[in-house]
This record gives C-alpha cells, structure tokens and sequence, in this order.
C-alpha cells in the first residue's frame, strides 16, 4: 500500500469513525427526544383524560341535578293541582248546601264583616226567595250588636252567591267567590297540611 493510499484509508477509517460517532450520538439524541415526547405526551393523555373524566363527572351531576328538579317540580305542580281541585270542590259544596246550612254560613259571614255603621247587605235574587223565615231580622240583630244597622235588598248578577256590604258608596264584596279568592293562601296552606302533613 503506497503512502498515498494510507493516507486515504486513514481517511476514510476516521470518516467512518467520525461518522459513527456522530450516528451514535443522533441516536442517543433522537432516543431522548423520543423519550421526552412519550412522557409529554403521557402527561398530556393524562391531563386529557383528567379533564374528561371532570366533565364527564360534572355532567352526570348537572344531568341528575336537573332530573331531581325536573321530578320536584312535576311534585310540586301536582300538589298544587290537588289543592285547587280540592278548593273547587269545597266551593261547590257550599253553594249545594242546603239553605239552612247555607244560611248558617252566611249569618257567621255576616257577623264578620259587618261593621259599625248604616249601610245595605244585598243577596242574589235566589237566595233572596229561599231566605229561611227570620233570617233577615237575624241579620239586622246582628248588625244593631255590632252599632250599625242594614237595610235587605235584592242584587243583580254581580251577586251569585253569598253577598255584598254597601256603607256610603262603598262595597264589601262578600260573595262566596270573593271570600275563597281573599282567603286561598290561607286555605291553600290548610289544605296542604291535610293532604301533604309530611311535607
């Protein structure tokens, strides 16, 4: 081999070498980086699933959240469909009274109601005609205890039921519509204590 030639092979043998080296080195490079990307991306796949396992947790929880609200609500709005139906029910009962029970209610309405003055009670034209005898004397009795009096008088359609108290211009609408109106809070809380007493 001429020196020419050795000098080429020497060359070569540290190209080769240099090479290797460097091949080496990319590699252990590459490994790491590799190395770093799969732990990247481990910690992202973790964080990933992290979040989705939250939202998945929050959504069974707002999911059941409104579904228990759904059901309230559903309970609430058939209690208060029994109430108004039991109220219904309880006025119709007492305009099918039998005129002496009806009349007893009346006279106690009246005693409520009435006040210290001069004034008129009027009554529907039917209840006018089946008015038991005495009751209209009962009425002013009643009025003369509390220091005022009231003169009888037949209404119109505006009075189905029950009555209306006029003093001065003023009127007391006593119907039976208007009691139950004026009172349903207080009969719808009763009400539902009977019904619901857990609740």
């Amino acid at each position: 081999m001429t020196g020419l030639e050795k000098m080429r092979a020497q060359i070569l043998e540290e190209a080769k070498t240099s090479a290797e080296a460097k091949i080496q080195d990319a590699r252990g490079q590459a490994e790491q980086l590799l190395a770093q990307a799969k732990e990247e991306a481990g910690r992202m796949a973790g964080g990933i699933l992290a979040k989705a396992r939250s939202d998945a947790d929050s959504l069974r929880d707002k999911t059941a959240s409104a579904a228990d609200l759904d059901r309230r609500t559903k309970i609430l709005s058939a209690k208060q469909e029994m109430i108004a139906q039991v109220l219904a029910q309880a006025g119709q009962n007492v305009r099918q009274m039998d005129a002496p029970a009806y009349f007893e209610l009346i006279a106690g309405m009246v005693e409520q109601y009435v006040l210290p003055q001069d004034g008129q009670i009027r009554f529907s034209p039917a209840d006018m005609e089946r008015m038991p005898a005495g009751f209209a004397e009962r009425i002013k009795e009643t009025a003369r205890a509390k220091g005022g009096s009231l003169a009888l008088e037949a209404g119109g359609p505006e009075v189905p039921d029950g009555f209306v108290l006029v003093y001065g211009g003023v009127e007391e609408n006593c119907t039976l519509g208007a009691v139950f109106e004026t009172k349903r809070d207080e009969m719808s809380d009763r009400v539902q204590k009977l019904l619901f007493p857990q609740a």
